[in-house]
Order: structure tokens, then sequence, then C-alpha cells
């Protein structure tokens, strides 16, 4: 089924979902985005219902200003985003391209615009209105940063070929030629072709935000919860509505009283029934009825009605009662007016606000609240099992879009206050109110450019935005891919860090990193979608249309229908209407998105719309035959169809993990045996063909496969086998099923059993022949490897960037290569590797590399790292200047020899491809620099002499060198000089850099050898690498030795080995075509010692593997030094490498020393070679105090016994004397006692 993969990828991005859901948050297209609706809702100043408000209901949100003597009210909506735009100092503006923003360390953003009204009552009315109006249209209230691709980018397809005003859209999809054209522009624009787009540019670096998972929203989950000695049941639901949530407790306590807790609205429980009775619901019956239930459950219903009605605590028998004891609880001491008031927002606006807050919907609350009850009285009665936390049905991720909602949401209601605090400030100082004067931009731009720029998010949550890992391609693809768990790491959270069965074919198995992180951030699986909104009254209409009754007498009789956890209403058939639901969706009537689950046990149907649930495809079994034809697969080759008309057509839909609940699901359509059956010829899955595939009621699959004969030949052989979905006698089993409420009849086929894996795991071939570990290690390292991050790095101002020169495409692939675009941008090179131990110069993991292979560039990477020079204004009109110094008309302080400056411009910067090295006697100078005089130092001389500067040029950071590769010259916005200049060095592999397979094999060089030293094998091949032998036993990366079988075929046979999890091609097969290349089938061969010239007694393994060079080089790691750089305050060696630190002696090695008796040499180390000080101590009688030595005199003074005191000097260390100068500057007057001169 890899037509139906290619399809899906080739008309959608991997970052699909994280476009689409911010596409879905900001305006655009003419529909009502999720910003306009937070505008609309905004109320300041004013509790009033809309309809009494000037304006009315539609004339969006809300602000009254609180002034004494005039009414005025602004009124709000109409917001839209202009195109990404760059304002320059000198207020001209044009639009902003990515790449522009990276190199000028610009934001990429849009202004966003807003139309408002002010009515006042001292203004002429127009059309009958209670007030007259002044509108003021297109308000600029703030930037918001641009998604690179999203559909208001200037990159996107509708944009790119003109401008966002006047635009020609291309069809990059369905037209070939619009698919070249948009290429080009690309490339012109300076952008990679291959990058996905999905994350931001905030001052000039990328930043992507990380999606969230979160527990979903309104929905009952019940628990144990194990307090003190006993446990008691509790059902927790988190009601959401405009982004707040109130939490809801119901608690079943030991004696059978059942309690509410509202915390947002304080401490107290609540009784049920108290709660029930106050919502409506005057008498016991409906009460009873909403309960419902298990008969065991009856007698803990009357026994709290009972408790309610004559516990002297409560006392309550009706509503007004119970009013009164809310009252009484929650606002006790109150002026009447305002318990009131309190107890209605109680009930309305804190008490499952999901529902709504009007009167009107109080009673569903009741209903609601005994559903709840009846839930947990369940759990009690029949011992359940808790609900599952983990449960994907559960959970609901938060992608880009509903983050960037929830940030502008915080941000619009903080403008609209700043607002009304400036109009009134306007207005109390009799100036004319205009929303433009008032208004300030910033303060709604300055919270969200924050948030995005520390990844401190609204609500307290951090790392929500992080820097885009551009290592490789595809570590900044899996970045954009990654789900994280809010749960705090510190914790051992076992079960959320379990894999759980529900995210199947949603989340990658393995790729999770290792450590503290491990199970709670995960990443999503390949062919993944996650649900947008779908308004619920579309749904609600339909299921009217199907005779549910949504206001029924009873709720008893029937099966509940509930829509995104409301309870809708009741249907006396709710298998009919499962499947008619179903039907109507997979012929379009129904978006795609929404899932319905019937849970027969307890007579629920549920429904749910809303966004966040992870979806994935699978192909519809529909009266046990597959929907799926060979016409659709040619369609979908050619181009005719897409992925999407599957979908429409009802031969693909998506399934949500709470679905999944009630499906019966096949792995693959058929297994294929491992020989052919007339031929006994090893099989290779990719060249098979089912060519009855479509055709209804079949019970086996006619295949057509291609086989290949000893002597070379291929041969076409066809035969039968059975499918995995058939199943005899249907009805009988769907009559079982309804009996026992549970799946027994197929209802859908995997895609490709692949597709279960993320970006990174789908490329480690035949990862199912490895230990799980492994495969985790090796999806890391694959993030790690060195390649092409993206097409345009010689444009990118990356700090630091990798470039392998060579990359290549590797012999033994998987087919996920091709949709995640990994053939085009590779991150490795072959090798031939033999697996023999070399002199001990590759025990452990240690690796052995062939010298000439190096010199003839394998593994051989650039290294750029970008620096930053800037003109930096200072107060007082002075600034830094970019200039050789020396050549101006100042002097300059600190200059250095001429020759250092001499490859620098007349402008102060270097020629490109000039060498520099931080080296001494080298050229070190990057760009020539003077900085004025540091703030109050004295100046020398006459006052009208001609300041003097400093010399502050920047110098090639300490350890590196390279090449000058580009340099950018531009202006920062505010109009200084800004330069970026890359340096480029060539990294070729020596001891020490870490090289990997894809199987968590890691190892680094522990010796190159020269090629004739080298074994080699008796056709004179010589291998690149030598790994030790003990590296695959323990480990059993089966698949590690598989892969260099493969790619030793695929070598000899020149064409690409199919290594994709559970469908590559066999190791008979491979095996085959080793003998048929005249090969051994074991992949030994007899090996050569190439020092001796002796063969070895035994075979060794040969084979070709795909190895990667990891970041981790070697020469950006060395560190050491004698004595260099001190702290000015203490005067200790500074700490790390890159400031030239010194290297910690700590307690093992003083330990060492002192275990060795070389305890002069710690004496060494920590006093003398560190900060070792000449301290005088005046050891007159009862003084103690620290003396110094008076140059003028030429004698000893103690500062308390004068001159004629007796002074010696004490070695100890510069830290200690600062000790003592800190507590003299408290007022301790420290003494010290000389030991010897006591």
């Amino acid at each position: 089924m890899k037509q139906i993969v290619e399809s899906y990828f080739a008309h959608r991005s991997m970052v699909n979902h994280q476009l689409a859901s911010y596409n879905d948050c900001v305006p655009g297209d003419g529909r009502t985005s999720r910003m306009e609706k937070i505008v609309r809702s905004i109320r300041i100043g004013s509790d009033d219902p809309l309809v009494e408000v000037p304006g009315g209901e539609d004339a969006g949100g809300m602000i009254k200003l609180d002034v004494l003597d005039k009414e005025i009210f602004i009124r709000m909506k109409g917001i839209r985003l202009g195109a990404p735009t760059v304002r320059e100092a000198n207020g001209a503006e044009h639009p902003a391209t990515p790449l522009e923003c990276r190199l000028r360390k610009l934001t990429y953003f849009s202004p966003i615009y807003m139309d408002f009204r002010i009515y006042r009552d001292d203004l002429p009315t127009t059309d009958g209105a209670d007030l007259g109006f002044i509108e003021e249209e297109g308000v600029h209230i703030g930037n918001l940063p641009i998604m690179v691709r999203s559909a208001r980018c200037n990159l996107h397809p509708d944009h790119i070929a003109g401008t966002q005003e006047k635009s020609r859209k291309l069809s990059p999809t369905t037209i070939p030629e619009d698919a070249d054209t948009l290429k080009k522009l690309l490339r012109k624009a300076g952008e990679d072709p291959l990058d996905p787009g999905g994350y931001f540019i905030i001052n000039g670096t990328e930043r992507v935000l990380i999606s969230m998972e979160d527990l979903a929203p309104n929905r009952v989950t019940v628990e144990k919860n194990k307090k003190y000695a006993h446990e008691t049941e509790v059902a927790k639901i988190f009601s959401q509505k405009d982004g707040v949530r109130k939490p809801i407790n119901v608690e079943k306590r030991r004696d059978g009283m059942l309690m509410v807790k509202i915390p947002s609205a304080g401490t107290t429980a609540i009784p049920v029934v108290l709660l029930m009775r106050a919502l409506g619901m005057e008498n016991d019956r409906d009460i009873f009825s909403a309960i419902a239930g298990p008969v065991e459950a009856m007698k803990y219903t009357v026994a709290n009605l009972n408790d309610v009605k004559d516990n002297p605590e409560y006392g309550v028998d009706n509503t007004e009662e119970a009013m009164a004891w809310l009252e009484k609880k929650f606002a006790a001491g109150q002026q009447k007016e305002y318990r009131e008031s309190r107890i209605q927002n109680l009930l309305d606006k804190e008490l499952l606000p999901h529902l709504g807050s009007d009167d009107e919907v109080r009673t569903k609350k009741a209903i609601f609240l005994g559903r709840i009850v009846r839930q947990v009285l369940e759990m009690a009665i029949t011992n359940r099992d808790p609900n599952d936390k983990d449960h994907y049905a559960n959970k609901r991720v938060r992608l880009a879009g509903d983050l960037m909602e929830d940030l502008f949401r915080v941000g619009v209601q903080g403008l609209a206050r700043d607002l009304k605090y400036q109009l009134e400030r306007h207005h109390n100082r009799k100036r004319e109110l205009k929303i433009n004067s008032c208004l300030r931009p910033d303060v709604l731009t300055s919270k969200i450019m924050h948030a995005l720029a520390t990844g401190n998010w609204v609500g307290g949550r951090s790392g929500v935005s992080q820097l885009l890992d551009r290592t490789t391609y595809l570590s900044a693809l899996s970045h954009m891919r990654r789900v994280t768990s809010p749960l705090v790491r510190s914790q051992p959270h076992f079960e959320a860090r379990d894999l759980h069965p529900t995210q199947w074919g949603r989340l990658c198995p393995n790729e999770t990193p290792e450590g503290q992180n491990c199970g709670l951030v995960k990443n999503a699986a390949q062919m993944i979608d996650v649900s947008e909104e779908v308004p619920e009254e579309d749904v609600k209409a339909l299921l009217k249309e199907a005779g549910v009754d949504d206001n029924p007498e009873g709720w008893a009789d029937g099966s509940r229908i509930h829509v995104n956890g409301d309870i809708f209403g009741l249907h006396k058939r709710p298998h009919k209407l499962v499947s008619q639901f179903k039907r109507r969706r997979r012929s379009g009537r129904i978006r795609p998105e929404v899932s319905i689950r019937h849970d027969n046990e307890n007579r629920d149907v549920f429904i749910n719309t809303d966004r966040g649930r992870m979806l994935r495809p699978l192909l519809i079994i529909d009266h046990g035959s597959l929907q799926i034809t060979k016409m659709h697969l040619e369609a979908l080759e050619s181009g005719e169809i897409t992925f999407s008309d599957l979908v429409s057509g009802g031969v693909v839909e998506w399934v949500d993990a709470e679905e999944e609940e009630d499906l019966l699901i096949a792995p693959r359509p058929f297994d294929l045996p491992s020989v052919s059956p007339k031929n006994k010829r090893p099989i290779n899955p990719s060249k098979v063909e089912w060519t009855n595939l479509g055709e209804h009621g079949i019970s086996h699959a006619e295949v057509s496969a291609e086989v290949i004969m000893p002597n070379g030949e291929s041969k076409i052989e066809k035969f039968k086998v059975p499918l995995n979905y058939y199943q005899e006698n249907m009805d009988a089993l769907k009559r079982k099923e309804k009996k026992n409420h549970t799946v027994l009849v197929y209802t859908h086929v995997e895609i490709d059993p692949q597709l279960i894996m993320g970006v990174c795991a789908s490329l480690v071939p035949y990862p199912e022949h490895n230990s799980t570990p492994r495969v985790t290690g090796g999806t890391a390292m694959v993030k790690q490897s060195l390649g092409v991050a993206s097409a345009n790095f010689r444009l990118r101002p990356d700090t630091r960037a990798h470039v392998m020169h060579y990359p290549q495409r590797s012999i033994v692939g998987t087919r996920a290569m091709k949709s995640t675009k990994f053939d085009e941008r590779p991150g490795g090179q072959n090798f031939v590797v033999a697996i023999v131990s070399h002199h001990g110069y590759n025990m452990q993991d240690a690796v052995i590399m062939n010298k000439a292979s190096v010199e003839r560039a394998l593994g051989r990477s650039a290294f750029v790292r970008t620096y930053n020079a800037e003109n930096k204004r200072f107060p007082g009109g002075q600034e830094e200047r970019i200039e050789v110094p020396g050549t101006g008309l100042d002097e300059i302080k600190g200059l250095k020899s001429w020759d250092s400056y001499s490859h620098l411009e007349r402008d102060g910067l270097p020629v490109p491809e000039v060498e520099l090295t931080s080296q001494e006697g080298g050229r070190s100078i990057l760009v020539g620099k003077t900085s004025p005089p540091r703030f109050l130092e004295e100046s020398h001389g006459a006052f009208l002499q001609a300041q003097e500067r400093r010399e502050s040029s920047m110098l090639v950071r300490h350890g590196e060198k390279g090449w000058v590769d580009n340099i950018f010259v531009t202006e920062s916005l505010d109009s200084g000089r800004l330069v970026r200049i890359t340096l480029r060095t060539n990294k070729v592999p020596e001891l020490g850099d870490k090289f990997a397979s894809r199987h968590g094999q890691k190892g680094i060089i522990g010796r190159l050898v020269n090629e004739e030293d080298m074994p080699f094998t008796e056709d004179g091949v010589i291998p690149d690498l030598l790994i030790n032998p003990h590296a695959i036993p323990s480990r059993m990366t089966v698949a590690h030795v598989l892969e260099m079988i493969g790619g030793k075929v695929g070598s000899m046979e020149g064409r690409r080995i199919d290594g994709t999890a559970f469908t590559g091609e066999k190791e008979e097969s491979l095996r085959s075509g080793l003998l048929r290349n005249g090969l051994k089938h074991s992949g030994r061969e007899s090996m050569i010692n190439g020092e001796t010239g002796e063969s070895f007694p035994v075979d060794t393994f040969v084979g070709v593997i795909y190895y990667q060079r990891l970041h981790h080089l070697v020469s950006s790691k060395l560190h050491a030094r004698s004595r260099g750089r001190v702290q000015i305050l203490t005067r200790q060696p500074t700490e790390g490498r890159a400031r030239q630190g010194g290297l910690r002696f700590g307690e093992m090695e003083r330990d060492c020393l002192i275990s060795h008796g070389a305890s002069m040499v710690i004496k060494d180390r920590l006093l003398d070679e560190s900060d070792g000080w000449n301290l005088m101590v005046c050891n007159t009688p009862r003084c103690g105090h620290i003396a110094y030595y008076d140059w003028k005199r030429r004698t000893t003074i103690c500062p308390v016994c004068g001159d004629r005191s007796d002074v010696h000097s004490v070695q100890t260390s510069y830290a200690f004397k600062l000790l003592l100068d800190e507590m003299k500057s408290l007022g301790v007057a420290m003494r010290l006692e000389l030991e010897d001169r006591r």
C-alpha cells in the first residue's frame, strides 16, 4: 500500500499538523478565526449582557470606561493581519522574507489591525441607537509572529508569485509547472525548497513551539483516592470554556456521603443532593432518575437524600433552603444582594461552565452531576478499575495554534485593560478620545515576543518555545513533531512513562530521550493528524435528524448520546445510529475528524468533535471486504486522485484512540511465505503484486511475485495466500458480538505496519531484528549526525553549523526515506566494515579507521561558526566604530602591531577566504574595532586633547582556526551597522571523533592505520572501518549484521536494498544475492593481515553499512592548560573551556595524591599554581591583625600597633585573604594566631 503513503506525503508536509493548527488560529479566508472569537469575548468594566450595551450583540468585545459624568463604551471586532513586513528606522516598509529576518536578527511578524467604535452619550445618534459613535477602522494593535510556510507567510504558494495584496496563486500539488515555479522562487528567496517550515523567527533565531499533551477537558475520570489509611472513590472533571478551566471533584466518602468540591470557589464540600436541589431538582424522583445506575446504588442515593433532609447540619428539603445553605456557607455575614449574586455566580460560572452559564441549563447541570455520581457509585459497587489517565482518548495535544491562542488571549486582555486606563486618563485631562493615540501596540507585541523568545508561557509553563535543532535535516523535522508531557521530570511517574497500547500508530515507540525525560518527551508517528474543531451544532442537527431525543422524560430508557462530554439526548437504537453515522462520515456528509464510539455495556454513545485528538488513518473493511481496489492504487500512482479523495470516498478513515476501542484491526492483509511455493526461492516483498485486490467476498489473495533464480534470471510466480481479515460465518460472530459486548469482526486493516514509527526510527533498517533500547539509541544518534541540514547553508547565519562534504544515500534504505526527504538531505556515508579486533586499539567501543580513506575525504565535514559585530551606541552620543584601529584621527590605546591588521580592508573587515587562527603569531583579528574610553576613566593630559579610544577588535575564539567564508554587512533596526561573519573550519576525522551506525552501535576512533597495514580480503578490498566482534552478541543488534549483508548485495548488484521495518527484503533473499555474486552466503570472507601478509586463520565478517559522523568532535572538546586567565575578584582560574579555564583538581584527585604520599604536589597545585598570596600578619601579643608593607617608609606596618610591630609573612590563598577583607567590611576584626610563634 505504499502508493497511499506516497500520495499522502506528496500533498502534505511532515509538519502539516503544526501549520494547519496555526492557520486555524489566525485570521484569514473570511471565516471567523479563533483570534476573532477571543476579541469578541472581551468584557471589561461591566458584566451587563451585550443586548443592553450600545451596539448590540454583534458589535464585538466591549470596554466600559469608569468616568464620572458620561457613559462611554468601546466596541471592537474585525481583527485582521497584514502581510509580514520589515519597518526600518526611517519608517520605510517592505515585505519581509525569512532569510532577511535571519540575517538581520529581526522578527518575522505581521501587523494586526482591528476596528473600534467609541459610543458616547454626548454624540448625535443614528438609526435609533441609544448613543452616537465615532468609528476608527484598521487601528494597528500590535504584531503577531508568523509561522514560516503557513498560510500568512510570504513564501506560501498563494503569495510567493506576487504580493499578498495582488497575488497569483500557485498549485504545486496539482500542476507540475507550478511546482517548478515554486522551487525556483523559493531558491530565489534564499530558502531550501525542502524546508518544511513550522517554526517562527524571533530576533533572528528559529524557534519551535513544542506540542503539549494535556488531559482532555469536559471528561469525567474516576479514580481511587488513597488518603490516610482508607481509599475513597473520586470523580474529577476539568470543565473548560473559552480557555478557562474549572475543576470539579465528586467524592464518595467512607460513610457513603457523596460530596462535591469546587476548588475555584472554595474548599467547602457540598453534598451532591443539596447541590442538585439548588440547581432546581425539587422532587426526589428526578434526583433518583438522574443518578440511576445499578440496583445496589439505590441505597446510597436514598441514604444521601435522607441525610440531607434529616441531618441538622443541612436540613434541606427544597431549592430555597438549598440556596440559603449555600449562601450561609460561601458568603456568610455579607449583605443579601452580594450573597445571592455570589451563589448565582457559583452555580452558573464556576460549576460545569462547559454546559453553559445561563439559568436555563441548570437542570442539565443537575443531570450531568447525576451522571458523575453514577460513575462513582458504579466503581464503588462493581469494584471496576479506575479510569486510565494515560489512555490516549483522555489526552489532547495542544499544537502551535492552541498555544498561540492562549498567549493572544492573555495579551489582548492586557491590551484592553491598558487601553481602558489610557482612555480614562485622556478623558480626565479633557483631551479628545482617539483610539489611535491611546492604544499602545507594544503592550501586545512585547507580551507575545517575550513568551516566544524565552519559552515561558502564560500559565507558568516553561520550555514551550525552543531553539530549533538544526544539526541535520532530520533533527529539525523530529523537533517539530515532538510532544511533551506537562509532568514534572524529577518525580518518578512510572505509569506516565510507560508505552501505552493506545499510542500505537500515534506516537513512536522508540523515539524518546534516555534519562530523566524518558517516556515524558515523545515524538509523533509518521502518518498522524491532529483533529481541528468541528462545530457541535452541525453534528447535533444531524443527530436530531437521525431520531435522537434531546429532551426526554426519563434518562434511563435508551442509550445516552454524549457530544464532547456533554449529554445531548437519548436514542432507542444505538447500533443503527452508530452505523448510520459512520456511513455518513464515509460518504463525506460529516467531517472525517469527527469520531463516534459506542460503549455497549454502559449504554453510552460518545461523539467527539473537539480539537487536539490524535488521529491515524486505516483501510476500511465493509462486509468482510476491503474497500480499496487496484483502480484506486493506479489512480494514486498517476496522480488522478489524492489521499483526501480516499477519505471522502470511504476507502480510508481517520480514527482516534477512543473510536479505536470499538474496532478490530488486522495488522496486514496477508502474510507472505518465506519462500515461494513452486520454485522455493526467497521472496522480496517489494516485488509482489496483489492481483485480485478489491474483489468482494474473497478468502484468499492471489499474488504474483517476481523471484530470482540461482542463475540470476527473474521469473514471475503466481500463488495464493489466505487473507488475515477473512472470517467465516460473519452473522454468527455479529450476534455473539452484540451478546458479549465485544468486537469479533474485523473492521479495518493497517495501511502499512511501519507507520507506527516516527521519522527517526523509520530510517533504521530492519529495526524488528534489534533489541528496543538499541533502536532508541539509534534514533537519538540520527539526530546528532552530520549531513546537509539545509540547502541554503551558505546564506544561513547559524551560530554553529556542520556540513558534511560528501553525504551519501544509504545502500540499505527504508521506504520512509522518500517521505521524510532523507534521500535528498542525507546524513552519513556507506563504509566498508570488517568485524575484527586489531592490536587492542578497538577494545570496548573504539573503532579503527583506514588512514587512506580519511585522506580520500571519508567522513570529512566543515564546521561553520558565525561571529556578530555591531556598532554599539552608548549614552552621551558615543559609539563603537568598525574600522582598522589607528587609521582614524583619534589616539588609540592598546594598539597591536601593524602586521596584525594587514589582512583587513579599509572598512575594518577581512577579505573572504583569508586564513585566521587564534594561535600566537597568526592572524587572529576578525573585525577591527575601536571603542570610546570606559566610563569615568581618567582622561590623561589636557582636557582639549583628542579623546583617546580603546582598541577592542574582535578575535577568533580561543582554540579555533579557519577561513573567512561569508561576510554579511547590514543594518540593525536602530540603524547601527551589523556585520555577521562566518568562519569555516575543515574537520577531518581524527583520534577521538565519534561515529555510529543506525543501530545504536557508537564508538570513537581509537587509531588511524595506514592503508598498507590494514587487513584486506582476497579480492583486495580494504575496509574503511574495523569494529570489535564483542559489539554484536551482547547487544543483539542483528540488524547491524543484516544491513552489512544487504549493503554488500546492493553494492554488488548496483541497487538499493529495502530494509523497511516488517516488510523489508528478507534474510534468505539477501543470502541468495550473496551466492549469486560468488560470495559466501554467511557474509564472511578470508582476510589477509596487512602487516605480515599471512592469512587470518578464521574467516572475517565484512560488509557495507551506513555510518554517521556525530557532532561530538574531539577538536571542539579538547581542553588543557597550565597557567592562564584568572577571575578578577578571587584570582582563581576561570572555569570552562570557552574561557580557557583551569582544570578542576577535585577532592578525588587530592585523595589520590595523599594516598601516594605526594602531598607537596597538592600545595603546588592548589596554592602555588592557583591563587597563592603572601599575607603579612602582626604577631604582637593580643593583636593578630593583617599588616601591610609601606613602600615610602620601607617597613611593615600593622594598622593597630604601627611600625614597631612584629610582622611575619604567611603563605595563604587569595580567596582566604578576600574572606578576611569581606569580614572587615562588615566590622568584624579577624585576628590570626601564628601557631609556631605562640
